[in-house]
């Protein structure tokens, strides 16, 4: 069985065996996983997404959110005319003998730590330089596409065809993966992303945050990033925080499963042409 079918149907393995939280592996004061910070709780389930939605349409520069009520109560105040994004949570009733204890589903509204005034974020803690792998920066400098390392965000830009990635010290261990682990897989997923672009293989980058077309594309940049770090011997065996990324995103999709399998291929296309960049780079000199 080859590098791509084994890492995928680990993923999947993973997947349907609950593979538990995921952490986003580096620190960020922007878009990172939601987090009520008078509480320390983060979000989770469809909170994730719609949260993630929110900062995406209104530009929102941080992960922290809360309630009206509990940004008062953290010495902070939201500002006037600031819009909220809505959550959504179970509360169980009342319970009665003999029945099965019931749930009903609330709502409730929150502000991103970016509307309110009079609250400090904790400071983010440098780790120091992230240990470089040879083989890998090979495969990144064959590609000829610009990756650069700035600020707290890790995308692909179409119109420019650059990526961004974190600064290296920004990434830290986490239970699923090391600083240097989480490091390259990052900018493999952005870099799969680019191989979407039009003058490669031309998939559809179009997707809008939440659709269905951008879900799918994040499956193909993760498994592509999985393959990749296979691939390099970057792991030794898949981690489980590919397949907490992925699982968010199948939820997305309605639990399509169908969608992995595709995906997968044009992730082992993508793979493909980057490996290619690389043989051709090591035969030229």
């Amino acid at each position: 069985m080859d590098v791509f079918a084994t890492v995928t149907l680990s993923i999947i393995d993973a997947i349907e065996n609950d593979p538990g939280k995921l952490v986003m592996p580096w620190h960020r004061s922007a878009v990172g996983l939601p987090t009520n910070p008078t509480t320390n709780n983060e979000y989770n389930g469809v909170n994730i997404l719609s949260l993630w939605a929110s900062s995406a349409v209104y530009g929102h520069t941080s992960s922290d959110w809360a309630s009206y009520k509990q940004w008062q109560e953290a010495g902070a105040q939201v500002q006037k005319g600031a819009k909220s994004s809505v959550i959504v949570f179970y509360k169980p009733l009342p319970e009665k003998e003999g029945e099965d204890k019931r749930f009903v589903l609330k709502y409730s509204r929150v502000f991103n730590a970016s509307q309110v005034e009079g609250y400090k974020a904790p400071e983010v803690p440098d780790n120091g330089p992230v240990e470089r792998l040879e083989v890998a920066d090979a495969m990144i400098t064959a590609t000829g596409i610009k990756v650069t390392e700035k600020g707290e965000r890790a995308c692909y830009m179409p119109a420019s065809d650059e990526v961004y990635i974190p600064n290296d010290w920004l990434f830290f261990d986490t239970p699923t993966s090391s600083r240097q682990e989480a490091f390259y897989s990052t900018i493999f997923h952005e870099l799969t992303h680019a191989t979407g672009h039009k003058k490669r293989l031309d998939r559809d980058l179009t997707g809008k945050f939440g659709d269905t077309c951008y879900a799918y594309e994040e499956l193909v940049a993760e498994l592509g990033a999985a393959f990749c770090c296979a691939k390099l011997g970057i792991t030794n065996e898949p981690r489980l925080d590919h397949a907490q990324y992925l699982q968010s995103w199948l939820m997305a999709l309605k639990n399509e499963n169908r969608f992995i399998f595709k995906a997968s291929a044009d992730a082992q296309k993508a793979v493909n042409w980057l490996t290619q960049k690389q043989e051709q780079q090591m035969a030229a000199e």
